[in-house]
């Protein structure tokens, strides 16, 4: 056995990656010339990496190239440690999934060795992607052939508990923050990032939980001297002293270093040394100045479509400011806070601009489709809005157009619109959708629409004119948040936002501490105070869990029980998780025929797969494909008639999957009720009625 262990290794994919030294320029040719930050990076980190581990945060604006910079350094920071492997870990599968073919792209031409890559997140067994013009139905042959490339992982790499012990990797956060809970295997991807480089991406779009579990995690790895990135266009301070703090006790360097970032720009620590370097700031290639107008509106978004708008209301303003954009033939987004009011937007400008809908150019797009049809849309999506190429035809980027989204489009979806509107949002979040605006230079733009990029944000009331979020947001947004960015983009209204030059006062201004103390009406103080103490009592509570969740860090860590659930202090199952308080579920839609047999098409073509005998891999496949996210209250009430084939409970992917047997009530529109709910789905997506 000791003599077939160097193949059983091989055949396994478990052997190690290589980085060879090459410049930047030869990494991305198609990079002309390095931008300042990423030609800063290639010729200062080699000297700072030295022989060994250390942490590097790179804080950049949308779109200035943090993903071309983090890959490059990895390399450098893979030669100094003897890393032998990457991991590109993301906030969602969607993400996650877009980026994994840029880090597919990277490996095959810049990495050696054995360059095994996984995707690792709960749905990447469905990692072949579907060609954009195909349906899952058209496309059996494409997602059930497994490929053998030279990048690609085996069969027997990509499970979940294994996919972190290929030597490259993408996939969502959750997979690595899985290490830090007393969870099965959690020591198995302890191991599995060991030895690798970890590229953090949005490492500002966490919350109190997620960043306890984050800190930890850094903990660890600073203690295993593993090399780590962090990539981040909205980190406020102390935000990123908590991050860099957490990976220098991690490594037994304890006295506290207070950090703050500079934008754009980037900072190095040395595992070894604890040695944190002056933080590097760097010139901009894309100086703008981001015009706001903040318009204080009634919420009347569930009015119905043919009730004509009332000035001063949301749908009022958003006809006000949608008509001039479509006029000069631009292209205009808008950022809804829910999947409902997304649907109930794009319905209202449906009908408000019939041309738009008529020549394909209104778009709808989050995360409430079937998983084949969310990936069509993006996919047509970024070939409408994304970045022009050298060869593009004329006219591939539609105008007029708009499309109505979600946060969907916040993260690494490389978007270009002439104006974006959003709901209220926090101020991080507004900016990484301003970034989504005159975001490339390009020949087609309306002349009309001039070179300035500009925000609309709405604003929720009430009849007294103060901040009233609508309770359909439930817990989305933070109302102390949206108070603090409301009265900082008030200030802004003049003057606009110099990006990236004011970016980093203005992020670390809405946490100050005493933002409260500076406004002029009592009232106002008092409101925010009020609103402040909710979320500070939130924040320490999401914390105080968590530190009763974690296992030890290393430097507390007295008995190895207490690395698993079976240690002195067990904790209660439903807590070992990732997103506190989730409150999700997955369904698929199946179309009940005439005859009383359900489909996986409207047409009838496609069987439930399932109902007569077990289920093939290809067909689990299938079944997962047309599986739709959804809120778990959705389903309460669920009968027998709700229960999935017996097949599909025993994989484990689709164990948790409810059946919705839909009943045609109009034309491209199906209805089905669960409980005391009646759901639809039709072209908008599933929604609940």
């Amino acid at each position: 056995m000791v003599q077939r262990a160097p193949d059983i290794v091989q055949r396994a994919r478990l052997g190690r990656a290589t980085f060879p030294d090459r410049s930047f320029a030869d990494q991305f040719p198609h990079i002309s010339t390095p931008n300042q930050l990423q030609a800063d990076l290639a010729d200062r980190l080699p000297d700072l990496a030295g022989k060994g581990g250390g942490l590097l945060m790179i804080t950049a604006p949308t779109g200035d190239g943090k993903t071309e910079a983090a890959l490059h350094a990895a390399g450098i920071m893979a030669r100094a440690s003897g890393a032998s492997g990457l991991l590109f870990a993301l906030p969602t599968m969607a993400t996650a999934d877009a980026m994994h073919r840029r880090v597919r792209d990277f490996i095959g031409a810049n990495v050696v060795g054995d360059t095994a890559l996984t995707l690792v997140h709960s749905m990447s067994w469905l990692a072949q992607p579907l060609a954009a013009d195909r349906t899952p139905e058209a496309s059996n042959a494409v997602i059930t052939e497994e490929t053998r490339t030279r990048t690609e992982a085996g069969r027997w790499l990509n499970t979940s508990r294994r996919g972190l012990l290929a030597p490259l990797a993408t996939g969502t956060i959750d997979q690595a923050l899985t290490a830090v809970l007393p969870a099965r295997f959690n020591m198995l991807r302890l191991l599995g990032l060991a030895n690798k480089v970890l590229i953090v991406d949005e490492a500002h779009a966490y919350g109190p939980w997620m960043h306890s579990l984050l800190v930890r995690l850094l903990e660890w790895l600073g203690a295993l001297g593993a090399p780590v990135i962090l990539l981040s266009a909205t980190l406020a301070g102390r935000t990123a002293s908590s991050l860099v703090e957490a990976y220098r006790r991690g490594a037994h360097h304890f006295e506290p270093q207070q950090i703050q970032p500079t934008y754009p720009g980037w900072v190095y620590v040395d595992a070894t040394t604890g040695r944190l370097t002056t933080p590097r700031q760097v010139p901009s290639s894309r100086q703008r100045r981001l015009q706001i107008q903040t318009h204080q509106v009634r919420w009347d978004v569930t009015e119905a479509d043919h009730q004509p708008p009332q000035p001063g209301t949301r749908r009022h303003t958003l006809l006000r400011l949608v008509a001039p954009v479509l006029a000069a033939d631009g292209c205009v987004l808008v950022c809804c806070t829910t999947v409902e009011e997304a649907q109930r937007t794009y319905r209202f400008l449906n009908a408000s601009f019939p041309a738009l809908n008529a020549g394909d150019n209104l778009r709808l797009l989050h995360s409430r489709y079937p998983a084949w049809q969310r990936a069509r849309i993006t996919d047509d999506v970024e070939a409408m809005f994304g970045k022009p190429g050298p060869d593009d035809p004329p006219g591939r980027r539609p105008a007029p157009a708009v499309l109505v989204a979600t946060s969907v489009v916040e993260q690494s979806l490389d978007l270009d619109f002439d104006q974006v509107i959003s709901d209220a949002a926090a101020l991080a979040q507004l900016l990484q959708r301003a970034g989504r605006c005159m975001r490339h230079a390009r020949q087609d733009r309306s002349p009309g629409m001039g070179q300035t990029p500009r925000l609309m944000v709405l604003e929720p009331v009430g009849n007294d004119g103060t901040l009233e979020p609508p309770r359909t947001w439930g817990k989305v947004h933070d109302t102390s948040l949206l108070l603090r960015t409301g009265r900082i983009l008030a200030d802004r209204a003049e003057h606009g936002i110099n990006i990236p030059q004011d970016v980093q006062e203005l992020i670390d201004a809405v946490y100050a501490d005493d933002f409260a103390d500076r406004l002029d009406s009592p009232d106002e103080r008092t409101a925010l105070t009020n609103h402040d103490g909710t979320r500070h009592a939130q924040e320490q509570a999401e914390h105080h869990v968590a530190q009763m969740v974690l296992i030890p860090a290393p430097y507390d860590l007295m008995d190895l029980a207490d690395l698993s659930n079976q240690g002195s202090h067990p904790v209660d199952e439903e807590l070992i998780t990732t997103r506190l308080g989730a409150d999700s579920g997955r369904a698929v839609c199946a179309y009940t025929q005439p005859d009383g047999t359900l489909t996986l098409d409207p047409q009838g073509q496609v069987g439930l797969p399932g109902q007569r005998r077990g289920l093939t891999r290809e067909e689990a496949v299938l079944v997962a494909r047309h599986s739709i996210p959804v809120p778990g209250r959705w389903l309460q009430g669920r009968n027998a008639s709700h229960e999935p084939p017996t097949p599909w409970t025993r994989r484990p992917a689709l164990a948790d999957l409810v059946l919705l047997p839909m009943r045609p009530q109009a034309t491209n529109r199906w209805v089905c009720t669960v409980g005391e709910h009646q759901l639809e789905l039709s072209d908008v997506g599933l929604e609940k009625k």
